[in-house]
Order: structure tokens, then sequence, then C-alpha cells
């Protein structure tokens, strides 16, 4: 294990160890979070500089390439004009070109392998990146919900209907208290006198004979 991996190990141990100690573990998914910024923008210089490599070995390949397929025509020419000596130093190049030629192919082949590799671990480490960034939203919105909830608990724990009860059992009391006075006061009201019909039907006689007599 190197000595970047051994320090990463470190650090990841304190932050869990932290991470029991706090009361509030949310606050910490930042701090993952700017870990795993740090670890793409890594990735990315990476990248940068591996296709910058892989690019120089293919201007590498194409330019000795170019140099064999010049110095084969030199020596074809030299051949034709009967200039061996020329034909010789130009044979001699191309083997030389052609030599770094195979060198550099090889080596670009491997660079594009290496950044094939790369890709694969960079998508890796993304798809890693987005799977935990949508984690952080739903943990942050669950807590925040939880959180919402225990207030709204502790709100409707405070509440107290003792009082309430109390004043509506007060004035149910009164209520029905001047329900009974005034029960009580329509005994103490004079009745009508009751009317006998057969009475009144003599006393209008009466009054009828008296008035024939005078």
């Amino acid at each position: 294990m190197g000595i970047f991996n051994r320090v990463k190990t470190i650090v990841m141990a304190d932050l869990h160890e932290l991470l029991d100690k706090v009361e509030d573990p949310i606050i910490l998914l930042n701090q993952y979070m700017r870990e795993l910024d740090e670890q793409v923008e890594k990735a990315k210089e990476t990248l940068g500089h591996q296709l910058y490599l892989e690019k120089r070995h293919e201007l590498l390949v194409a330019e000795a390439s170019g140099v064999v397929a010049k110095r084969t025509r030199q020596a074809e020419l030299a051949v034709e004009k009967g200039e061996d000596t020329i034909a010789r130093m130009a044979l001699q190049e191309k083997l030389q070109q052609e030599a770094k030629l195979k060198l550099y192919q090889e080596q670009h082949e491997a660079m594009k392998q290496q950044t094939l590799a790369l890709r694969e671990q960079i998508d890796t480490l993304l798809e890693k990146y987005n799977e935990l960034s949508n984690r952080r939203l739903v943990l942050i919105s669950r807590a925040h919900a939880a959180k919402a909830q225990q207030q709204l608990q502790k709100v409707v724990a405070s509440f107290s209907t003792d009082n309430a009860l109390k004043g509506f059992r007060r004035v149910e009391d009164y209520v029905q208290q001047l329900e009974a006075q005034a029960s009580a006061a329509s005994y103490f009201i004079p009745s009508a006198p009751t009317v006998n019909l057969e009475v009144q039907e003599a006393v209008e006689r009466e009054l009828a004979l008296l008035k024939e007599s005078k």
C-alpha cells in the first residue's frame, strides 16, 4: 500500500470515528462529497495526461512511418542512379527508423489499452459518484422530514386542553343554573282564572233580564 493510500485510510478511519461521535452525522455528508469531488478531479487530470501521451505516441508513429517511407524512396532513387553510398545511408536510417517505428507502435498500442482501462475506471467512479450524490439528497431529505415530524410532535405534545375543558364545564354549569332558575320562577307566576262556561252563560242571561226590565 502506497503512502497516499495509507494516509487516506487513516483519514477515513478518523472520519468514521468522528461520525460515531457527532450528534448530527448528516453534516459529514458534504465532507464525503468533497472527497469524491477531489477524486473525480484527479481522474479528469489523469485522463487528460493519458490522452496527451497517447496522442504524442500517435504523432511519433506517424513521424517515424513518414521517415521510413521517405528513406525507402531515397534508397530506390539512389540505386536507380548507381549511387550505392547514398543508398546505403538511406537504408541504414530506414532500418533505424523502422526499429523506432516498431517501438512507437508498441507503446502507442499499450497507451490505448491503458486509456481504455482508465476510462472504465472513471466510468465506475462517476457511476458511484452519481449514486452517492443521489443517496446524499435522499438522506438529507429524509433527515429534514424526520426533524420536522419531531418538531411537530413536540408542538402537539405541548398542547393542553385542561383549561379549555374546565372553562366549558364552568359555562355549562352556569347555563344549567340559568335554566333551573327560569324553571323555578315559572312556579310563582299567577295562573289565569279558570273560565266556567255555564256560569258565564247564566251571567249573560241575568244581564239580559236586567236590561229588559228597565
